[in-house]
């Protein structure tokens, strides 16, 4: 064997052990992500969160969210809004990542191009514009679902401006926001990210030790209806996408909230 096949050999070996190694340190930082997710930033919220009926919850600081792999996105992003987490500050636009706390790989933005659906904002990045962390936070493909542009520029973005006003009037609110992951959905791209048919959010004011609760369901269309008129209760959502809302609240209360709709204690001015 002459010295140049023994050199060759030696630079193919550090080659294979160099990116073994690079191959190792990016699973052992996989894992450090996935770990640090399964823990609460703020164990307040877990008071608010729904059940996750996938098993797969995921915290970040910003928000909570329940991960549906066979659907590739949020079954749920739950969050609290302040009113001191308001802010007209302008951060520029990131690009999307992969969400790498979610243990079973997390939807590639690459589904949406060319979709014709927008990459759409459960947590909405308006409402984390008190930091440059939070705000970004939100460009996580854990946190996007497939919305018809006319829907997402119009209704649904209605809907979350009045969320801001309410966390404004009421002093913050709780947030559950998410698609409706039943039936034979359309789905997009490469990794089947499910098209759904209808969006809910649900929204809880509890300040003052007298909750009240609103929930909306909405088809995944424009429209030019009031947005009281998608007003249902929270039990028609539960019963429609399968999760229990609120479930540490006390029976009494909870059978209370759920079971109404009273959207004429919220002021829709």
């Amino acid at each position: 064997m002459t010295k140049r096949t023994i050199y060759i050999i030696i630079a193919i070996v550090l080659v294979f052990s160099i990116y073994g190694y690079e191959y190792y340190l990016d699973n052992k930082e996989q894992e450090a992500v996935v770990e640090s997710g399964k823990l609460p930033k703020n164990p307040a919220i877990a008071f608010f969160l729904p059940m996750s009926t996938t098993g797969q919850i995921v915290h970040h600081h910003g928000y909570s969210l329940s991960y549906s792999e066979p659907h590739e996105q949020a079954e749920w992003v739950a969050y609290e809004l302040k009113k001191e987490h308001l802010s007209n500050t302008h951060f520029d636009r990131p690009y999307f990542e992969i969400d790498k706390a979610v243990s079973t790989g997390a939807a590639s933005w690459r589904n949406y191009k060319n979709s014709g659906y927008d990459r759409g904002h459960l947590c909405p990045a308006g409402d984390r514009r008190y930091s440059q962390e939070a705000h970004d936070e939100t460009f996580l493909t854990s946190n996007i679902s497939p919305q018809n542009h006319e829907f997402n520029s119009g209704i649904w973005n209605i809907l979350e401006q009045k969320v801001r006003y309410w966390a404004s009037r009421y002093d913050g609110v709780f947030v559950v926001t998410g698609g409706v992951l039943k039936g034979n959905l359309k789905t997009i791209g490469s990794e089947n990210v499910a098209v759904p048919n209808q969006f809910y959010k649900v929204i809880m004011d509890y300040n003052g030790g007298n909750p009240k609760v609103l929930a909306f369901l909405m088809p995944h269309q424009d429209s030019k209806k009031p947005l009281y008129e998608f007003t249902v209760s929270i039990d028609e959502v539960e019963e429609i996408t399968g999760i229990d809302f609120f479930p540490v609240l006390d029976d009494v209360t909870e059978d209370k909230l759920e079971a109404t709709v009273n959207y004429k204690v919220w002021s829709f001015n």
